[in-house]
């Protein structure tokens, strides 16, 4: 979704050289069109890493280490014991990978008196259907590692609660570690994000999701459209979240519903958000996420001023169904729209569409920012509307 390539942007504009390490090189189109010198190595095998760095250290200063956050906070925590081992600044390795484990960050935020779903945990059919029936149908099925929701679903009948575990637990999902389901209320309200650097929450956007049972972004909005209270409220659940996980180091960001009794902790994410949000918050209040991270990361100060106050909104491009990605028209067009920001397509005709029910079935994002709510609105959705696509059903097996 063009994090990475944001990434190493931002690191030649402060003057340092992006080195990436990645276990497959050729997936990062970016690596090439940016000249970045990219090393493949097994980035699950944290000796490993150790190795190459040590390696690396021989020729280069090395000024600091993280990862591109996006769509897990596993590469994340690697990073972090990266930094540990060869004394460069970056968050608690304990913190983070306390927070990869949805289970135990959900007992430590209980515990801390932060307002949470009901949850339970499942490691087999008969135990999903315990928990649900103890919390309550509609319920949220989920991974206990993982992110980009894949493999979450909302289950609103018992056929639903049982397809669901089928495919977790039946072995079409793949786990990377024993599998553990994450049974949960389903939170019922608006949806919210905070994205916080340190202590300090900047922004607070608000997101819209596709038609149940998945939740694939549809719109996201910086800043949210909250009243003071609803923002201070948000606030100060966001620094409650930090203290119960010991997250005082770098981005974090944060999902809430807002429910009947208030802001209601869907997740914490000790990282930064990915694309588009880092694009949003730059445009609605002139802080640049990324650049400041890394400042952080070299051992820099970070700048965290806002600079001006607009609105910024993305609408993902999603498709309606599966098949082959024939042809994109329009995008030019959108992109020549007054107050568009930006206009990203994440992958080219051709290609086959296999719609997952995650952030993978996004194609594409526009962005538009403006001084409103109501102009930002117009704009996006002239732009939107210039943006045609063409999608060819896959054969049948008769065919």
């Amino acid at each position: 979704m063009g994090t990475g390539q944001r990434y190493v942007q931002a690191a030649k504009r402060l003057g340092v050289h992006p080195i990436v390490l990645s276990a497959d090189p050729a997936r990062h189109n970016y690596l090439t069109t940016e000249n970045i010198e990219a090393i493949r190595v097994d980035t699950d095998d944290l000796d490993a890493l150790i190795r190459e760095c040590s390696r690396l250290r021989e020729t280069y200063d090395i000024a600091g280490i993280t990862g591109f956050p996006y769509p897990g906070e596993a590469v994340y925590a690697t990073a972090a014991k990266l930094c540990r081992h060869f004394g460069l600044p970056g968050p608690n390795p304990a913190s983070i990978d306390q927070c990869c484990d949805k289970f135990n960050q959900r007992q430590l935020l209980a515990e801390a008196g932060v307002p949470v779903p009901a949850y339970r945990m499942a490691t087999n059919a008969a135990e999903v259907e315990r928990a649900a029936a103890e919390i309550g149908l509609p319920v949220i099925l989920k991974p206990a590692a993982g992110g980009g929701s894949t493999g979450v679903r909302l289950c609103r009948d018992a056929e639903e609660l049982a397809e669901h575990t089928v495919y977790l637990l039946g072995g079409t999902y793949q786990w990377q570690t024993s599998p553990r389901i994450l049974v949960e209320e389903f939170a019922q309200g608006p949806y919210f994000i905070a994205d916080i650097m340190g202590n300090r929450v900047i922004e607070i956007g608000a997101g819209k999701f596709g038609p149940p049972p998945h939740f694939v972004y549809r719109e996201y909005t910086y800043p949210a459209p909250l009243t003071d209270d609803q923002r201070a409220r948000i606030t100060d659940v966001s620094l409650s979240c930090l203290g119960a996980l010991d997250l005082n180091w770098g981005p974090t960001n944060i999902e809430f519903r807002w429910t009947e009794r208030g802001p209601v902790v869907i997740e914490v994410n000790p990282r930064l958000a990915g694309s588009p949000d880092p694009q949003l918050i730059q445009l609605a209040c002139g802080v640049d996420l990324i650049t400041e991270h890394i400042k952080l990361v070299i051992g820099d100060e970070c700048d965290l001023r806002k600079r001006h106050s607009q609105t910024a909104s993305a609408r993902f491009l999603v498709p309606d169904r599966a098949g082959t990605l024939d042809l994109i028209d329009g995008a030019d067009q959108a992109a020549g729209v007054p107050g568009v920001a930006e206009v990203t397509w994440y992958t080219k005709p051709p290609t086959p569409i296999i719609m997952k029910g995650d952030c993978r079935d996004c194609i594409g994002h526009v962005i538009a920012a403006s001084p409103t709510p109501t102009q930002t609105s117009a704009i996006l959705q002239r732009a939107v509307d210039s943006i045609t696509w063409s999608i060819t059903p896959f054969p049948t097996i008769d065919e």
